[in-house]
């Protein structure tokens, strides 16, 4: 899966929040100041040939939609800035979030809980 610019990005969060898109909904989605139009659809351009978005014809419109989930981009996204910033390690990363104090004991435990559904959970399965 390729990456992204923030722009493009921008445009993705607004078509997984809408949905099934024209141009002028995405426009309507972001924030000030608004793009022009004819930016927002190069950008779309942009993420179909990317292969995130693809559209249906209506005459001269053109209705987009995601072809990458968002929980898909996420996680790939995540994986890749673990990596590159905390060497692979999610634990280096919560640390660093702990040592910055970004992260109190409240919220740790709430994620040593989720860690341990999760795991519940796989056994199960």
């Amino acid at each position: 899966m390729k990456t992204l610019t923030k722009a493009e990005e921008q445009i993705m969060q607004a078509l997984w929040k809408t949905g099934p898109s024209f141009v002028k909904d995405l426009i309507d989605e972001l924030p000030e100041p608004k793009p022009h139009y004819n930016t927002v659809s190069t950008l779309i351009k942009i993420l179909v040939e990317k292969g995130f978005v693809d559209f249906k014809s209506f005459g001269k419109s053109h209705q987009y939609f995601p072809l990458v989930s968002k929980e898909s981009y996420t996680s790939k996204t995540m994986k890749q800035f673990v990596k590159g910033y905390f060497n692979g390690s999610f634990s280096n990363m919560v640390s660093f979030f702990v040592k910055e104090k970004d992260l109190d004991v409240k919220e740790l435990e709430q994620l040593l809980q989720q860690i341990k559904e999760h795991r519940e959970g796989d056994k199960k399965e």
